[in-house]
């Protein structure tokens, strides 16, 4: 199986926590006691549905087909003040960067963004008090306890984004996956038709001293791809969680680099208006198509103020320096 088939970004689960146990309505009573005072313990509190950050998990696959997650009821509380057991708590290990929603409303509920992270995604019920609890001058034998309180089901949605350094930002084959297969171990589905990449493939890039980076080729943006279409919002929602964005642009573009660079950085906006505030670099790609007078002229089209390279996945052209620019500018204050 490719990297693709196994990458799940997206899963619905009913959520079903546990029910309190219920308090116990006991009398003491032994051999020397016949009419003892209440002693009944509390119920124990039903099981959580848990979310917990798992930094070695990359996706969401292993929830895939697990679509009814069940925690444990509390058990009854006892005699003697003796409480009940707590539910048995369901952990849902989940990779960094993940958001938990209410299906119903798509109200974010939280996002898990560090490793060991746990945040509680449906409550079990609480337990109920024993007989003793209710014990006062006026009622000194109270017969009665509180029932637990039921659990909760609730369906939720857990979305993943990924979490990287650098995102890779272009058209379909704007050279992207290549560019990834080459800078990185990670080996992306690579065809020279567009929408070869139907998932984020991530890389972890080798830098000098043993450093490293963790690069994500997110699929193709269209025109239009911020009013959902073609599998538009799938696609852009990866880009929000990405440090540094790098805009590909192939040097045999049928536009000019400026015209195809502003309709980038369009759909970005439109669809999320802060994405337009993180650092953005410009890579031509497919430069070893060009001789110097023609990179000469292509030099004029690039915007103002932009920082912007030539390179050349294939020829080895102007990587170093691509790294270079790219871990400066992860490693900003």
């Amino acid at each position: 199986m490719s990297q693709g088939s196994n990458f799940v970004d997206y899963v619905k689960v009913c959520c079903r926590s546990g029910h309190g146990g219920a308090g116990s309505s006991h009398l003491h009573r032994d051999i020397l006691t016949s009419k003892g005072g209440p002693d009944g313990g509390d119920g124990g509190r039903g099981g959580h549905v848990i979310v917990k950050g798992n930094a070695q998990l990359w996706t969401l696959l292993h929830l895939k087909y697990r679509k009814h997650i069940i925690a444990g009821d509390g058990d009854s509380g006892g005699s003697s003040l003796r409480s009940g057991k707590y539910g048995r708590d369901e952990i849902l290990e989940v990779p960094l960067g993940t958001i938990a929603k209410d299906a119903e409303t798509g109200e974010t509920i939280f996002e898990i963004t560090q490793d060991g992270e746990t945040r509680i995604l449906t409550n079990g019920g609480r337990g109920g008090l024993g007989n003793w609890h209710f014990k006062s001058a006026t009622q000194q034998t109270p017969r009665f306890a509180q029932p637990g309180e039921p659990g909760q089901e609730v369906w939720n949605i857990l979305e993943l984004k990924v979490l990287a350094d650098v995102g890779l930002v272009g058209f379909p084959n704007a050279g992207k996956s290549t560019l990834l297969s080459v800078v990185s171990a990670a080996k992306p589905e690579i065809a020279d038709y567009a929408f070869t990449t139907l998932v984020p493939n991530l890389g972890i890039v080798a830098y000098r001293d043993n450093k490293s980076f963790v690069m994500a080729d997110i699929p193709g943006i269209i025109e239009g791809a911020s009013k959902g279409k073609g599998l538009g919002f799938r696609f852009l929602r990866h880009i929000e969680r990405n440090s540094v964005l790098l805009f590909m642009i192939p040097a045999d573009t049928s536009r000019s680099i400026k015209e195809e660079y502003h309709i980038l950085l369009h759909e970005l906006t439109e669809y999320n208006a802060e994405l337009t505030h993180k650092p953005r670099i410009l890579a031509i790609t497919k430069s070893d198509l060009l001789d110097a007078e023609l990179e000469a002229e292509m030099k004029k089209e690039i915007p103002e103020g932009m920082t912007a390279i030539f390179i050349s996945a294939v020829a080895q052209k102007g990587l170093t320096e691509l790294k270079d620019i790219l871990w400066r500018e992860i490693n900003k204050p």
